[in-house]
C-alpha cells in the first residue's frame, strides 16, 4: 500500500535503521543521508519516512511531505554551505530518467560548477 514500508525497499530499511547510513538531518517526516556514489563534493538524497514510489506520487497524496522534502533539501544546502555558492535539487523519476530506488527522494547536488549539468 502507497504510503507504507514496503519490505524490499532500501530507503525504507534506512529509515527504519536496518541499513546503516550517513545520516546528516532528520526531522519527523524526513531523513537526509550522504550518497555512497557522490557525483559532487556535496552530494545528500533527502527522502520522505512514507513510501511512495516517486515525488509526483508523493506530492499527489502527502503534499505536506513533499513540501517537509523540498524545505528541508534548502536546510540541507544551508548546512553543507552551498546555499550561497548555488546547488541542486533533482528527483529522477523512472529508469530511464536514471532512478534506481523506487522510493521519492531528492538529490541535494553542489560545492562545485553545475552549469555544464542538464
Amino acid at each position: 500500500m502507497a504510503g507504507e514500508p514496503q519490505a524490499d525497499c532500501l530507503f525504507c530499511k534506512i529509515v527504519a535503521g536496518e541499513i546503516p547510513a550517513t545520516i546528516v538531518r532528520e526531522t519527523e517526516t524526513t531523513v537526509a543521508f550522504r550518497d555512497i556514489s557522490p557525483q559532487a563534493p556535496t552530494h545528500v538524497l533527502v527522502i520522505p519516512r512514507v513510501h511512495y514510489p516517486d515525488g509526483a506520487a508523493l506530492a499527489a497524496a502527502e503534499p505536506l511531505v513533499a513540501a517537509d522534502l523540498l524545505r528541508e533539501a534548502g536546510e540541507v544546502a544551508a548546512q553543507e554551505k552551498v546555499d550561497t555558492t548555488g546547488y541542486r535539487i533533482v528527483f529522477n523519476t523512472g529508469p530511464g530518467a536514471g532512478q534506481t530506488v523506487f522510493h521519492a527522494h531528492a538529490h541535494v547536488l553542489g560545492g562545485r560548477d553545475l552549469q555544464r549539468l542538464v
